[in-house]
């Protein structure tokens, strides 16, 4: 049976390029769904601010009339400049096990990724790092997380028969929370806070954290510049992703690390009750009921915590600003009851961000990777 393929052009068509993620894995019990209102908005090119900086092209494959894969195709043009690259990127990719719907849909993108004059072709990777990268090849058996991709494990060995290989791997960890904080990082805090002139912060709502959120998006950029495709957010991308997290955010589980002199940013911390259970709850929809499973969840008592952004400037990074936050943040974990926290995805490469483990029992337990193909 012939293979149609179709780039998605309209709203409608777009809507089932999202959904067929969610019924690809309907009932499988490790996949959690994303809203199905956010990725469209993702995926929206009059509104997401990442157009300004990216181009994309969305495919559907059908077999039968019926819709059997989908991918993405984009180009993250400051990051080739800043890589010195001619990179595209292939994402939000999924498809049925089926050899002839792999080779259409890949050859689809291959195709537009030359035409743009690309000669390189990477992924699972998204418009900007804020978006879902790495294609799961360790863990199937795991839950997977709100940040992260889940994929069954033929389509590690399918894209590998297409002619990819290995990029980068991220891994990642179960860090399970001390009965107390190291003795070690007590010390390291104290001396880190005296040494630098620095403070801890924390916030009771979204009208004191505002005045600081620019400013972690400019400590992010700063802390993730060497980082895999890694290019600076803009200013109007930083607007749309403060309007998109700042109403998720728990402030108790959120730290900043500041200047005493004037406040500016060096590191922060940002931890969400893993939302993993309520997504699964919501099935892809905010409305009429998802809203109150997340909302559950985000003012739960939860047993496993979501470690989602961690980042200090340059400058400070392995002068111990990480005990800072591991102090304040380890007895709050323990308060509400965390039995453990998701690292969520750390660069195999990145020996620093996972030697900060060392203290703690950890578990490696997934693993997942970015392949490559020269076009």
């Amino acid at each position: 049976m012939d293979i149609i393929i179709k780039e998605v052009t309209k709203k409608s068509e777009l809507k089932k390029f999202v959904k067929f993620n969610i019924d690809l894995y309907k009932n499988n019990p490790y996949h959690v769904p994303g809203l199905i209102e956010e990725e469209m908005v993702t995926l929206d090119k009059k509104k997401n601010p990442a157009f300004e900086v990216c181009d994309a092209i969305y495919f559907l494959a059908y077999k039968g009339g019926k819709i059997v894969g989908r991918i993405a195709g984009m180009i993250n043009r400051p990051s080739n400049e800043t890589w010195g690259q001619k990179r595209a990127r292939f994402g939000f990719v999924d498809f049925i096990d089926d050899d002839e719907v792999v080779d259409a849909l890949f050859g689809a993108v291959e195709k537009w990724a030359r035409e743009q004059g690309m000669n390189e072709l990477h992924g699972p990777m998204g418009f900007t790092d804020m978006d879902h990268e790495g294609m799961l090849i360790e863990g199937f058996d795991q839950v997977g997380t709100m940040a992260t991709i889940y994929n069954y494990p033929y389509y590690p060995k399918q894209i590998e028969r297409i002619g990819f290989r290995k990029d980068q791997d991220w891994h990642e960890f179960k860090i399970y929370i001390p009965e107390g904080v190291p003795e070690k990082h007590l010390r390291i805090g104290e001396i880190v806070k005296k040494k630098y002139g620095l403070k801890v912060m924390k916030f009771k709502n979204a009208k004191e954290i505002m005045p600081y959120a620019r400013p972690v998006f400019h400590t992010l950029n700063a802390a993730f510049a060497p980082l895999y495709g890694f290019a600076p957010l803009t200013e109007k991308q930083i607007d749309y992703y403060i309007k998109m997290y700042i109403p998720m955010l728990r402030f108790d589980l959120v730290t900043l690390i500041v200047k005493e002199e004037d406040d500016s940013v060096v590191g922060f911390g940002i931890s969400l009750p893993n939302l993993s259970k309520a997504l699964q709850k919501a099935r892809g929809h905010m409305f009429p009921f998802g809203w109150i499973y997340l909302l559950r969840a985000l003012k739960s008592k939860p047993k496993v915590i979501d470690l989602y952004l961690t980042g200090v400037l340059p400058e400070y990074q392995s002068k111990g600003v990480n005990a800072l936050l591991f102090n304040d943040l380890i007895p709050v974990y323990k308060k509400v009851g965390a039995v453990y926290a998701e690292s969520n995805p750390e660069l195999e490469t990145n020996n620093a961000v996972q030697a900060q483990w060392d203290y703690f029992k950890r578990e490696h337990h997934k693993s997942r990777r970015a392949y490559i193909k020269n076009l």
